[in-house]
């Protein structure tokens, strides 16, 4: 922290969110590393609640008038800090690693390990991705055509369509968002992060 040591608190490793120049989510990190670059200069505190962005001064000043310390307070000789939840770095535009590979591992994430048919939830080696549009009519290997099923529910779509199979979906499938990466486990997200989370997306796709 500016000019003074951070006193040493478990809230230093609390989990920040970090947005891009782009206010896109990049990664996580802790508490102590996003108020080092604040610090630097690098980045700025953003408030969830008004959108407004500040540098360590204003964010102590906000903090004492809100009292919004509920216990967890960052302290130097000179600042009383609540910690930070949300942070923009400020020059950095790139999307850093929130890209994810669309794999059978992330079709499997995201649909829970349950068939998207019958709902049934078999064992890994009982389940499959399936096409909803068969290949065979010109199906793409693509987020909102791919579903796992059990394989009773592939064998008997097998490469008919949906009317032809007389089955349906239990949910659509959809290219499932960045809050649902595995790497922000849900016990360590913040309420305050979906506005951000929910704006951003996986990029790559399945070749």
């Amino acid at each position: 922290m500016a000019s003074a040591a951070v006193k040493a608190s478990p809230v230093l490793a609390r989990p920040v969110l970090i947005l891009n120049s782009r206010w896109e989510p990049v990664h996580v990190s802790s508490v102590q590393e996003a108020i080092g670059l604040v610090a630097k200069g690098s980045a700025v505190i953003i408030d969830p609640e008004t959108y407004e962005t500040h540098v360590l001064d204003s964010w102590d000043a906000v903090s004492r008038a809100r009292q919004i310390f509920e216990g967890r307070v960052i302290r130097s000789s000179r600042l009383v800090l609540a910690e930070p939840e949300v942070v923009l770095l400020k020059d950095y535009d790139g999307r850093g690693e929130r890209s994810v590979v669309f794999s059978r591992r992330n079709i499997f994430k995201r649909d829970h390990h349950t068939c998207v048919y019958c709902g049934k939830q078999p064992k890994v080696d009982e389940l499959t991705i399936d096409h909803v549009i068969p290949k065979s009519r010109g199906g793409k290997s693509e987020w909102t055509n791919c579903v796992l099923a059990c394989m009773e529910c592939n064998k008997r779509k097998s490469s008919k369509t949906l009317a032809e199979a007389k089955m349906t979906l239990r949910k659509a499938p959809v290219k499932p968002s960045w809050a649902s990466l595995s790497h922000i486990p849900v016990k360590a997200r913040r309420e305050s992060w979906q506005k951000f989370l929910n704006r951003a997306y996986w990029e790559s796709d399945l070749k």
